[in-house]
């Protein structure tokens, strides 16, 4: 199984702006470090929490159809799926037809199903990749759409890469604050 991000959000949860009233800074000296740390931050956050926050399209990879009826699409919440094609021993590609699966986006995560009385292709697939299932995740295109918890937890992550630019001393900068970890423990997807 592979994860492809292929479309990045094309903003962050957390304006610059936001995060600058935040920590009280006046200056427009850091404005592009705060830029770099709050996509860091919205990054190690997304991964943290295994979710999407921002509307971003991803590619999942698999070699084979599973042995029951649905496959489990990450990082929710699952807007849509755009299409799911797979490969044979030739390296065609097909795309299966909406009749044969529906969209379950209310799930966390959120999944695809064999309609009623529908089953997988019989199809051989390629040794490897023979499946891609493309799809559409995130809370939203806005930066309102993204919890509150998640905004803070993102604002006190910028502030803690702020404040400890070297990894060195007592608290590394690896070390990530209590309260991000907890503030995200909220809404965690453990197991994928």
């Amino acid at each position: 199984m592979g994860l492809i991000l292929v479309t990045a959000p094309t903003e962050e949860p957390v304006s610059l702006a936001d995060v600058k009233a935040h920590l009280r800074i006046d200056i427009t000296d850091d404005d592009a470090l705060l830029g770099t740390y709050i996509t860091v931050a919205r990054r190690f956050c997304e991964r943290y929490q295994n979710r999407a926050y921002i509307t971003q399209t991803w590619k999942l990879v698999l070699d084979d159809w599973p042995d029951d009826d649905e496959i489990e699409l990450p990082y929710p919440p699952l807007q849509s799926v755009t299409s799911i094609v797979y490969y044979d021993t030739e390296d065609n590609d097909n795309t299966l037809a909406t009749t044969v699966y529906m969209v379950d986006a209310d799930s966390e995560p959120g999944r695809v199903t064999l309609k009623y009385n529908q089953t997988w292709p019989y199809t051989t697939l390629r040794p490897y990749n023979g499946i891609e299932i493309t799809y559409v995740a995130g809370y939203g295109d806005a930066t309102g759409d993204v919890p509150e918890n998640v905004v803070h937890a993102i604002k006190l992550l910028v502030g803690h890469l702020y404040e400890n630019r070297e990894a060195t001393g007592i608290r590394p900068l690896s070390e990530i604050p209590f309260t991000v970890k907890a503030l995200l423990d909220l809404e965690r997807i453990v197991a994928l």
